[in-house]
């Protein structure tokens, strides 16, 4: 994810913002209805990572595996692949089948929706999408619209409109961008104010460059972060703290589920920074999920 991404951090404010005063309602009114042990998802965009063969994934695996023994270190994924076209029924079973029971997709709605259409006159897409990933049955976390930079508030009439003719069955969460969606306390919370009152939930983006879209505002009783590091250096694993703090007062608030997605230039560092994170998580909260293991690799014996 380079969206936000800055070449130097030296002057850079890692420490979380304090909550929108909004965020406490929500959870105030979710903190009835909290599952005795709240969804806890932790993943990445991708599942293809040859990096990991002979480490995360085992040596000489086929690309066909690959989502199966991801699926063994992580319990969810941003699925991209979404993003560049709509996966057919034969797809999304194979992808539930390798997975097993538990683990989460958040598919990206496809580009030709979001970026090129722009959310006009988008129904001929979005209801085979939504009937595609509804396949995913249990698999299923959140569908996630990302809208690109330049869809600015001058367009808050059409993503309504698209939010509410949204096929209702699919949970989605939305990804604001823009500048000025932030720039204007009012327009702000009008949009946000919006996304909650049609039960959506807006994406909070953690990057270095854009602390505006680090907005601490839920707008439903799920936490969507999309969490951008730089390389397992110390503000990375600070950033880690700062999240574990924030997650377990939410969760104490009412927090019914939290889907979290690592984006490392290097794919290597995710699981690594990932168990750290959820070290800390499990600290905090009580909340355990197990972390990604480097699998112990067969060695292949000697006659001498």
């Amino acid at each position: 994810m380079d969206f936000g991404r800055l070449p130097d951090l030296r002057y850079v404010d890692f420490r979380l913002p304090p909550d929108h005063p909004e965020t406490a309602a929500v959870l105030a009114r979710a903190r009835p209805t909290q599952p005795p042990t709240p969804g806890l998802h932790v993943g990445c965009p991708i599942w293809t990572n040859k990096e990991w063969l002979g480490s995360y994934f085992p040596l000489g695996i086929r690309e066909a595996d690959y989502l199966h023994y991801y699926a063994r270190q992580f319990n969810a994924l941003e699925l991209n692949t979404s993003h560049y076209r709509i996966p057919d029924a034969g797809t999304v079973r194979r992808w539930r089948e390798l997975v097993g029971p538990g683990f989460k997709f958040c598919p990206k709605l496809p580009r030709s929706i979001s970026h090129e259409r722009e959310l006009y006159q988008a129904d001929d897409l979005v209801v085979p999408f939504g009937r595609a990933v509804a396949g995913l049955e249990d698999n299923l976390g959140l569908a996630f619209l990302q809208l690109p930079p330049h869809f600015g508030p001058e367009h808050l009439p059409r993503l309504e409109r698209f939010l509410l003719d949204f096929p209702a069955d699919v949970p989605l969460a939305v990804e604001l961008r823009h500048p000025r969606w932030f720039q204007d306390a009012g327009l702000r919370d009008a949009v946000m104010a919006t996304l909650e009152a049609l039960n959506k939930t807006l994406v909070i983006t953690d990057v270095a460059g854009r602390r505006d879209v680090l907005h601490q505002r839920l707008t439903t009783a799920t936490a969507f972060i999309r969490f951008n590091g730089h390389g397992l250096i110390p503000s990375d694993y600070q950033r880690a703290d700062f999240w574990a703090g924030r997650l377990t007062e939410w969760l104490a608030q009412g927090l019914h589920a939290i889907y979290f997605f690592i984006h490392q230039r290097d794919v290597r560092h995710a699981p690594v920074w990932a168990s750290y994170f959820l070290a800390r998580l499990q600290e905090l909260s009580g909340l355990y999920v197990p972390p990604p293991q480097v699998i112990p690799q067969a060695v292949q014996g000697s006659l001498f």
